[in-house]
């Protein structure tokens, strides 16, 4: 390849850096049916199903880091085409008899890794297939650890690059439009029920050029939205109608999700009104407690303990960052491990949400990206009233 991604090869730097910290001389990554792994089209742009191997080259009294990773896909014509600008060599899956311990001893030899270095291996490889590597690299140091490589690309992704925010912008946008023509249908009664309202989501979204729905869209009418989320999806029950309606969805642009949930609201009896009225008050709350240097679990905190002072409790987090995935760090969420302070450039949902098995649920959930000056709301979700 004559001209690399600057991004691309901007993340693959920082990868080198903290593989020169912690010693390692090789790491692995795998996204296969069995253990999928995002990380690999962060850092190569290929979509699924491939190895990534990410060796450290560092010279003695040199403080220079940098490396070089090879791509081992399943489908090569496709890596070809998605991850022609990534700074890494490209090799066929089939090459290996598509085995990843045959292909991790032929990049160990390829890129001269030294007896008795460091080599990691993705944490949620099982343990007798652990013990295969160690078995046939026999002269390295076999890593596979919970607070390794997969766990520092997840930090470092919890923080979007302009690249990043801008797609996920542009999937904001046709989020919005989406969001305005539901309403739209529900109002007029086009949409009449669950299914309706699922399907629509989905055509909407490939006709503006979506690579289809973040996640199987939740639509739950007023019999089914006491649930956090329904089970099943959605049905052909009515939605819309008098009480509480759901509708939790998202869409794919460009590789990078949204995740957004609105209430649809109609002739509601007074224990219905005043969950919405809570739920409201709880979203005014965050948004207002959202500023950079603010420890996430903060604001978490507060809602919870809106919510408590009216003998309510909201069985889930308040939110979780957003991406290549729907669930990503930062985690917004009132418990002790939680370390996570909101900084600039990270994008995460804001999504309080009360239920009852009586009267329903009621939740509104929207996607604030931090800026240097404060929270900025991406997507336009509320409560509609109909």
């Amino acid at each position: 390849m004559e001209k690399y991604s600057a991004t691309l090869a901007m993340r693959l730097g920082k990868i080198w850096n903290w593989m020169a910290d912690e010693g390692i001389s090789l790491v692995m990554l795998e996204d296969t049916e069995t253990r999928r792994d995002q990380n690999i089209r962060w850092l190569t742009g290929h979509p699924q199903d491939a190895l990534l191997f990410i060796s450290l080259n560092r010279q003695a009294g040199d403080n220079a880091v940098n490396g070089q990773a090879v791509l081992v896909a399943w489908d090569i014509n496709l890596a070809k085409l998605c991850a022609a600008g990534a700074p890494v060599l490209l090799a066929s899956y089939s090459d290996f008899d598509r085995k990843p311990l045959n292909a991790i001893t032929a990049v160990t030899q390829k890129f001269d890794i030294p007896y008795g270095s460091k080599i990691e291996i993705p944490p949620v490889t099982p343990y007798p297939v652990f013990l295969d590597y160690v078995g046939e690299l026999t002269n390295y140091d076999i890593l596979c650890r919970e607070k390794g490589i997969a766990a520092e690309i997840n930090k470092l992704r919890a923080v979007k690059d302009e690249e990043e925010i801008a797609i996920i912008r542009k999937a904001a946008s046709i989020t919005n439009e989406i969001i305005d023509l539901l309403e739209k249908n529900v109002r007029s009664g086009k949409i009449k029920t669950e299914a309706d309202a699922a399907l629509f989501i989905e055509v909407e979204s490939r006709k503006r050029g979506c690579d289809g729905t973040s996640f199987e869209t939740l639509a739950a009418g007023p019999e089914r939205s006491y649930a956090i989320h329904a089970f099943p999806a959605w049905t052909c029950a009515p939605f819309g109608g008098q009480g509480l309606s759901i509708l939790d969805f998202g869409v794919k642009y460009g590789a990078y999700c949204t995740d957004v949930t609105m209430t649809f609201a109609r002739d509601l009896n007074p224990k219905q009104e005043k969950l919405v009225n809570l739920v409201e008050k709880a979203y005014k709350l965050a948004l207002s407690m959202a500023h950079n240097g603010t420890p996430a679990k903060d604001v978490a905190a507060a809602v919870d303990a809106l919510f408590a002072k009216s003998k309510k409790q909201m069985p889930h987090g308040l939110g979780h960052g957003i991406g290549l995935q729907e669930h990503e760090y930062p985690n917004i969420r009132n418990r002790g491990e939680n370390k996570w302070t909101l900084e600039p450039g990270m994008i995460f949902t804001i999504e309080p949400g009360l239920y009852d098995p009586i009267h329903g649920g009621c939740r509104i959930e929207n996607d604030i990206l931090m800026t240097e000056t404060g929270a900025e709301i991406l997507t336009t979700s509320e409560i509609i009233r109909l």
